[in-house]
């Protein structure tokens, strides 16, 4: 369900007119929409609350995140709270909805803060949404008393006051300095527009390995061609059974099939494969060296 009325300043006004509920009526429409599913009342209790997920979206604009795609996470943070909403734990809707709104709103703040993920865990989330107030506070403290923190010491206090480990400041501190650039930027002017994707290795194979593995493989497929011009009807069977199909045979099936014991057929195979391996070896010693598995 998407909260679309025509921008945010729109749904700002028709939240601000909608009916203000009691805590009867509130439990009454909660009632209605766990018990019976009824969906005007759930229309009604999320109509009702929207004015705080708007003002809870607002807290979030410093993020940069657009107005309008703020209060539509917050709709839905709502409506997760309400599908939820357990009306026999005796709490108002707006306590307990409160946390499903800025759930949704801090997770779509992080998902769309960077290309990278930012974070996933709650001690990467709590630092991400309080890191720089923590460390402005502790940086104003310490210029108050008087003191000098160098950065090993600050990380150290911002860690010990939200309560995560050192490493996760030290991770988080990295990504919030920095922002997103695109590969085709230029580096410097100093590099006659070199773009930074010049820089990035290419892994993938080369035009000279691709027509070595071409060559190659067109020479193995003729090898094996002219080898199995040896064999007789039986050993070619068994050799492409055995050897060239994605889901090889077993001898037991082979020999099922062509009315042999298993150890017959592997007595066949053997002796194909010998035969090739004559053949290969009379027509070039190139091949020797694709014979040694």
């Amino acid at each position: 369900m998407a909260f679309d009325f025509g921008g945010d300043q729109s749904l700002s006004r028709r939240a601000m007119k909608a009916e203000l509920l009691d805590a009867e009526t509130e439990l009454r429409l909660a009632y209605a929409w766990r018990d019976d599913r009824c969906e005007e009342s759930l229309h009604r209790l999320i109509t009702a609350y929207m004015r705080l997920a708007i003002s809870m979206a607002a807290k979030f604009k410093r993020y940069g995140a657009p107005m309008n795609d703020l209060i539509q996470e917050a709709g839905l943070g709502l409506m997760k709270a309400a599908d939820k909403f357990d009306p026999d734990r005796g709490v108002r809707f707006s306590t307990y909805a409160v946390w499903w709104i800025k759930a949704s709103i801090q997770d779509h703040v992080m998902r769309n803060w960077s290309m990278v993920r930012t974070g996933s865990t709650s001690s990467q989330k709590s630092l991400f949404f309080n890191m720089r107030r923590v460390q402005a506070r502790l940086e104003r403290e310490a210029m108050a008393a008087g003191q000098t923190l160098d950065k090993h010491q600050l990380r150290q206090m911002i860690a010990t006051e939200v309560g995560v480990p050192l490493h996760d400041v030290e991770m988080m501190e990295g990504r919030l300095a920095g922002s997103d650039y695109s590969l085709n930027a230029t580096q410097s002017v100093e590099d006659e527009g070199r773009e930074w994707i010049d820089t990035l290795e290419d892994d993938s194979d080369q035009a000279a390995e691709l027509v070595e593995h071409s060559h190659d493989t067109a020479q193995l497929r003729e090898w094996l061609i002219t080898s199995m011009k040896a064999l007789n009807d039986r050993e070619r069977f068994i050799v492409r059974e055995r050897k060239l199909r994605e889901d090889p045979r077993t001898l037991e099936s082979l020999g099922d099939e062509l009315g042999l014991s298993k150890e017959r057929v592997r007595q066949l195979e053997a002796a194909a494969f010998g035969k090739m391996r004559k053949t290969l070896e009379a027509q070039s010693k190139e091949v020797r060296s694709f014979l040694a598995v």
